[in-house]
């Protein structure tokens, strides 16, 4: 059709003139028209591949809503109404099942087809079987072992143990003592597949702790992954304290004379292979267990006296799971490509409940090679996507990559833009760190972290944008360039870091609260929710209240109060210790944690406080200074003394909005939390200048407090009081300040009762704890 009559055929009335306006106008307006596609192509790609905001499953302003109209005691927002989640998935409601879950989902195959096929049949016919646990030797890739691999040696070596006499109920206690490694996992669920319980040992517990739990449990076998471990046991039982012990399972190489000093004493001792020869021999069918049935009796290391061993059930590790799967629905979805690195200590529940939370979805979990020095090169080598830490470790994190990032932004800053490699980063540092401090390079970093972190600020998460191109995913590869999720446990963590690394590495960061007793965690961080100082709202398990502590003025009517725990994954008590049970656990089954906590209007929970005298160090150990206190007055020229450790600590430390403060001296620029004790002394002035006189130092009492020689000596006298009492070297102080004045109570340092007042000794004395090492 010719464009006159087609133009006439349109409107009919479109003269000569407006036809020749048209085609002197179409030369021009078929660039316009290309430009215009171009644009919308543009445009179209843009929205696309733009990045998007992440949606939260709740209304982030009211995160948690009030149980029963009371705003002191919360539940999950995610939840319908009151009933709090006791499993996610039908098939998952014991730590043996959600493993089997794994196993179907890692063999590609049908759950109904499976379901009545022994492990060893599922060996042979499933096909695509995917791998479960990596180990590695130094210099060397990982090896895999398979879901079903590891299904089929549980069974055996859990046949192995039923040979050996042990009885397949909840009443008989296995106990594991080993770093991780993939058999500390396969004997774990050898136990469960047989309904057995097991009873984790580990190093700190002490001589004294360790004959406790074992006579306490009765346990008659261990597993041991060193002879060193095996030989302490042995010579437990040779002195008579451990009676019960009988057989000694040991994963490395035993030699002849291990053997004979069992025999000596009463006990075998066996290597895993024999013991998996032995349940090849006698293989029995799987006896599962039930979800109210025990599953582990987790020893929590004493503060006051000996250890507790909270009984956790397979129904409350299958809730607190369930729970984290819950709060994640919609938003993310463990792949069977994902894998976690196995390196916190598996005696705690931390660690053993990220692991559950991977094997249910047939995920992997590779393990360092035991060796702390190596961790960074053992996460090169397996680029984990999953990371599960302490604050300590992320701070660590935090300092390498300020300097790292400072580093990177040398190279760029030069003409040559090449960039090499970590490594090559690191052993320059001595070199050119004291060149990274130029107005422009400070002014650039800043810039790019304050443009990633708006973007988190939005909901944004990602590791793609032009400053991660730039300057963040060199510091990403550190940490094996695939990270997707990160959470961070067992102490508070400053909000400065955890600003600063969710915008750097590129990954969401999780936050969560809870102790042994509730499971793991009991709240935990919403998703699109990345704003710091608190640690999230109650897991769908749980139902957070605050309780009145009037002694310490706090009110729950007030939003503040201690932090008590009801709910399907809360535990069920001490082992054979119904007084410390009574004091844990009160009538209605609430789990007082003793930690005091406060609702924020969202609904989210902040910790602020301890009710007891107790606190935990920045890797998780806890410290009841009352009793070191007491112990290091004993030491000549002290007379009073105030331990100092908490994790809560706050710092005078500048955060990264501070640009201007940063300094290549000092590459971490966030609160420091305490890693270790320290403590005020008040020397004896009876005695403090004839003893300092005695060590040839001479001053005034006044004089002799600031003199470094006499604080040496002064510590080295405490530690060595400490050493006698028994103190564990995380309980010893590494650094103390003298101070010439008496706590009193005209000072405010002491109640009438003459007992310190921590929270006034704690600020007063908030500029000395700050200079010492964190």
């Amino acid at each position: 059709m010719q464009w006159r009559e087609w133009f006439c055929s349109l409107g009919g009335g479109v003269g000569r003139s407006d036809l020749e306006d048209l085609r002197s106008v179409l030369p021009s307006f078929f660039p316009s028209l290309f430009g215009l596609g171009a644009l919308a192509s543009l445009t179209a790609y843009w929205l696309l591949t733009r990045p998007r905001s992440i949606r939260p499953p709740c209304d982030l302003r009211a995160q948690s809503v009030p149980v029963q109209g009371d705003a002191s005691c919360r539940r999950s927002a995610l939840l319908r109404d009151d009933n709090l989640l006791d499993f996610y998935y039908e098939d998952t409601k014991t730590a043996y099942e959600m493993f089997q879950r794994g196993l179907r989902i890692a063999g590609n195959s049908s759950p109904g087809r499976l379901a009545a096929v022994s492990p060893i049949l599922i060996l042979r016919c499933l096909a695509g079987d995917r791998p479960c646990l990596g180990f590695r030797k130094p210099g060397e890739p990982y090896q895999w072992i398979s879901y079903t691999e590891v299904t089929h040696r549980a069974q055996v070596l859990g046949s192995g143990l039923l040979a050996k006499g042990c009885q397949p109920n909840p009443k008989q206690f296995i106990g594991i003592f080993s770093q991780n490694r993939p058999e500390w996992v396969i004997a774990e669920l050898a136990c469960y597949t047989f309904s057995m319980a097991v009873v984790p040992l580990y190093d700190t517990l002490g001589l004294e702790a360790m004959v406790h739990i074992l006579n306490l449990a009765e346990i008659p076998l261990v597993i041991c992954d060193k002879m060193e471990k095996a030989e302490s046991m042995l010579a437990n039982k040779e002195t008579g304290v451990t009676p019960a012990l009988s057989c000694l399972v040991l994963f490395n190489p035993i030699s002849a004379a291990l053997v004979e000093r069992g025999r000596n004493c009463g006990v075998e001792v066996l290597h895993l292979s024999q013991l998996m020869a032995l349940g090849r021999d006698n293989l029995r069918a799987p006896i599962p267990p039930e979800p109210e049935d025990l599953a582990v009796v987790c020893f929590t290391s004493g503060t006051t006296g000996k250890p507790k061993g909270a009984m956790i059930t397979h129904g409350n590790i299958a809730s607190n799971t369930s729970s984290v799967i819950k709060i994640l629905e919609g938003f993310f979805v463990i792949r069977q490509e994902d894998v976690s690195i196995s390196y916190l200590p598996l005696a705690h529940m931390f660690e053993r409940m990220i692991q559950v939370s991977m094997f249910v979805h047939g995920a992997r979990v590779g393990f360092y090679q035991g060796d702390v020095s190596l961790l960074m090169d053992d996460i090169k080598a397996l680029r984990p996507t999953f990371f599960p830490v302490v604050p300590r470790l992320l701070t660590r994190i935090y300092d390498k990559v300020m300097v790292l990032t400072q580093l990177l932004l040398v190279i760029y800053d030069g003409e040559d833009t090449t960039v090499i490699g970590v490594a090559g980063l690191r052993s320059s540092l001595g070199l050119i760190q004291g060149s990274v401090t130029s107005p422009l390079r400070r002014a650039i970093l800043h810039y790019a972290v304050k443009r990633k972190q708006a973007e988190v600020n939005s909901g944004i998460i990602r590791n793609n944008s032009l400053w991660d191109r730039l300057i963040f995913n060199k510091i990403q590869a550190t940490l094996g360039g695939r990270l997707r999720f990160i959470l961070t446990a067992s102490a508070p963590i400053s909000p400065a870091v955890l600003s600063f690394l969710r915008a750097t590495l590129g990954c969401l960061i999780f936050e969560g609260y809870g102790q042994t007793e509730c499971t793991a965690g009991c709240t935990f961080s919403m998703p699109g929710d990345f704003s710091a100082g608190h640690v999230g709202p109650p897991l769908p398990c749980a139902m957070v209240k605050l309780a009145d502590i009037p002694d310490m003025s706090y009110y729950a009517k007030r939003g503040q109060g201690e932090i008590c725990i009801h709910g399907p994954s809360v535990f069920q008590g001490y082992l054979k210790d119904e007084e410390n049970t009574a004091q844990a656990l009160d009538g209605d089954g609430w789990l007082h944690t003793g930690d005091v906590g406060q609702w924020l209007p969202n609904g989210t929970l902040r910790i602020i406080d301890r009710k007891k005298h107790i606190f935990k160090l920045s890797q998780g150990e806890y410290v009841a200074p009352e009793k070191i206190e007491n112990i290091y007055m004993r030491s000549v020229p002290v007379l009073q003394v105030f331990v100092h450790g908490d994790s809560l600590q706050v710092s005078t430390h500048l955060p990264v909005e501070a640009p201007e403060a940063w300094s290549s001296a000092s590459p971490c620029f966030c609160p420091p939390f305490q890693s270790c004790v320290v403590g005020i002394v008040v020397p004896d002035p009876e005695v403090f200048v004839d003893w300092a006189r005695e060590r040839g130092i001479v001053g005034s009492y006044e004089e002799l407090c600031q003199n470094s020689d006499v604080k040496s000596a002064v510590l080295e006298d405490m530690v060595a009081m400490g050493k006698e009492a028994g103190l564990k070297s995380f309980e010893q102080v590494k650094d103390l300040y003298l101070h010439p004045e008496m706590f009193s109570v005209s000072n405010g340092l002491l109640t009438p009762t003459l007992k310190s007042k921590r929270v006034e000794l704690r600020q007063v004395f908030r500029e000395q704890i700050a200079l010492m090492p964190p």
